[in-house]
């Protein structure tokens, strides 16, 4: 099932046009995927602040589909997927709950997992293993 982050737009978060800069889709939605760490029990210091590990983004995009204003409240929706031993992606699903049903936006991030020290990939830790296995989306055959 997949975690599910609210929040309200904030002014700050705009451009000059009223509605949500671009970029700041982006930010909320790394807060979303912060919430969602801290969720699994995850300590947040020590997954950003660890010596011997990283998990950069290597790729990110967005897509809209209708505005957003200060003062929306936003449903942010991440699903996070392996994508190989030492890749992991998520996938974002932005609501507004003055439109229901109707997403605002869809985004997504692809981390890699590196040594911080040399840079080189490394697997992917057990707990990031536990949190995208407690947040992915159930198949049904």
């Amino acid at each position: 099932m997949p975690f599910t982050y609210t929040r309200t737009v904030r002014f700050q978060d705009t451009d000059a046009a009223g509605v949500v800069y671009f970029a700041n889709v982006l930010a909320m939605c790394h807060e979303a995927y912060e919430a969602s760490l801290a969720a699994s029990g995850i300590n947040l210091k020590a997954f950003f602040s660890n010596p011997e590990v990283a998990f950069p983004i290597i790729h990110a995009s967005v897509d809209f589909y209708r505005p957003m204003f200060a003062g929306d409240r936003l449903i942010i929706q991440l699903t996070p997927k392996q994508v190989t031993g030492d890749e992991f992606e998520i996938a974002y699903q932005v609501f507004s709950e003055e439109v229901a049903g109707r997403s605002a936006a869809k985004a997504l991030t692809k981390h890699v997992c590196i040594d911080a020290v040399s840079r080189n990939r490394k697997q992917l830790s057990e707990d990031l293993m536990q949190w995208m296995r407690k947040f992915e989306i159930e198949i049904s055959d």
